[in-house]
């Protein structure tokens, strides 16, 4: 076992030299030497070379275009601002949002409640939403005629025995053409109870991963100067990775923004009692007017009635 153990690590040596003996021969190839040198100890140079390398791993360089290095190239380095690492979303921290409008004219920033745009996401809670919201817009008004519903004589079809046919005591049974249908369905609501909070909460999810995706913009009115759709296309072709968007102005929508809309499939308005779950994830790109985010908040902020 010793004599095993002796040979691993003396192979594992053997190897180790070998490479460091190789790297030194690739760097004194490589070296470009200005003046003369007399002397010089290969121990030395090895080590010197070998220190250097591990100092590497652990140093990092960051040249610029204006940097003073001369040997490198400028037309290869990157002219691109520098991103920041994302933020992580969820930790209930206030959002600060640029406000503009469709002339993208600088408007100003604005502060999103973090309780409201940075909400831990939760795809349990946007599920049940969702089918709670479904649900409850389905109408219901299914309906089936039963046996006493149909039309038809309540004579007995033909005597009980003799004819050697099956027994009947009415031509509106089910099994008859044009008879009852038995257990269909009758009109009735398909809503489902879901806790007012939890409903809350799914909105809140929405608008935080919006917020998070980057798809939430803020606009200081959604006032647009004439009521041509033209004016919503031009602002739509401008934008980049939006298929639908939806426009959440405030307590009433503008006449001008309805007309200029409604041509449109892809852009829907809402106003900020219409803001839902499920409006919000049909359309990727979430538009809303500082109206409507200050109306938003403060119906997030209002203590729920039991």
């Amino acid at each position: 076992m010793a004599a095993a153990i002796s040979k691993r690590a003396f192979r594992s040596l053997h190897n180790a030299l070998s490479s460091s003996v190789g790297l030194y021969n690739g760097l004194k190839s490589h070296r470009v030497v200005a003046h003369s040198v007399s002397s010089f100890e290969p121990s030395t140079l090895l080590k010197d070379e070998l220190s250097l390398i591990a100092c590497r791993r652990f140093a990092t360089t960051i040249l610029t275009p204006g940097s003073n290095d001369e040997g490198f190239p400028a037309n290869l380095l990157s002219r691109k601002r520098v991103i920041n690492p994302e933020r992580m979303p969820g930790l209930l921290q206030d959002l600060v949002i640029p406000v503009t409008n469709f002339a993208n004219e600088d408007k100003g920033l604005m502060v999103l409640a973090g309780d409201v745009f940075d909400v831990p996401i939760r795809k349990d809670i946007i599920h049940r939403v969702v089918r709670w919201q479904l649900a409850k817009r389905q109408q219901g008004t299914h309906s089936t005629k039963t046996i006493s519903e149909v039309s038809g004589t309540g004579r007995k079809p033909w005597r009980q025995k003799g004819l050697g046919r099956a027994r009947h005591g009415t031509l509106r049974g089910p099994q008859f053409r044009g008879g009852a249908t038995m257990h269909g369905p009758k009109p009735r609501s398909h809503a489902i109870k879901l806790n007012k909070k939890v409903r809350r909460l799914g909105l809140k999810i929405a608008l935080s991963a919006r917020a998070a995706e980057g798809k939430l913009l803020v606009f200081d009115d959604l006032e647009v100067p004439s009521h041509k759709t033209k004016n919503i296309v031009t602002y739509y072709n401008q934008m980049e990775d939006t298929k639908k968007l939806l426009l959440v102005d405030g307590d009433t929508i503008d006449e001008k923004l309805k007309l200029a809309t409604q041509n449109l499939h892809y852009v829907n308005v809402l106003p900020t009692i219409g803001l839902n779950v499920y409006s919000i994830l049909l359309h990727d790109t979430l538009l809303m007017s500082r109206d409507a985010v200050n109306r938003i908040v403060e119906r997030m902020h209002t203590p729920i009635n039991r």
